[in-house]
């Protein structure tokens, strides 16, 4: 196995980069594929719901694909969800993360922040506020938000709905994660 030759980053020669930067590349090749295990893990999520977290992504793709969403949107409702096992309270912010090389800004604002958004239609009954997501109405991306939680999360629990299979999906994931569009500059911190 090929390994660097230092013990310390300060010591690393250009050949020492050039080789991490190749693994870094073979490694990424593969970033779909973890992608779709993470979101393979949420068949066995949390209980209580009609339908695993899985078939909840599964529903709310299949309902963004048949309303003709892009395919960027389509992938970011099948994987909003994959920060849950992980990151119980902050899984949208996780999960943008995951997204914000490869998706457009507004979608991963939206997922970053749908967990706050819904709220609207629970926090109420266990003394919550509802309206906690009025903080960013001055958001461009806050209707957005809004309406992906109205038509692709809150409605996504229905065990007699017909999803599209994995496997429709399983193309799009691929093609969106093949290649970083949206970089910024500030991934690396």
């Amino acid at each position: 196995m090929e390994t660097v030759s230092f013990t310390r980053m300060a010591d690393g020669t250009a050949e020492d980069y050039a080789l991490l930067d190749r693994k870094f590349d073979e490694y990424n090749v593969h970033l779909a594929d973890r992608l779709m295990e993470a979101l393979d893990g949420l068949k066995g999520s949390i209980a209580g719901y009609q339908v695993t977290r899985y078939e909840h992504s599964l529903q709310g793709a299949t309902r963004a694909h048949r309303d003709g969403r892009d395919e960027e949107y389509v992938v970011a409702t099948l994987l909003h969800d994959i920060g849950d096992e992980l990151a119980p309270w902050t899984h949208g912010e996780m999960t943008a993360a995951i997204m914000k090389p490869f998706i457009r800004p507004e979608l991963v604002w939206m997922v970053k922040y749908h967990g706050v958004f819904q709220l609207y239609y629970y926090a109420h009954h266990s003394g919550g506020d509802r309206n906690v997501s009025d903080r960013w109405k001055d958001s461009p991306h806050y209707d957005l938000t809004v309406e992906f939680c109205e038509l692709y999360d809150q409605n996504c629990f229905d065990p007699d709905y017909d999803s599209l299979p994995i496997e429709t999906f399983q193309p799009m994931v691929r093609r969106v994660f093949a290649e970083p569009r949206y970089l910024t500059g500030d991934e690396g911190i």
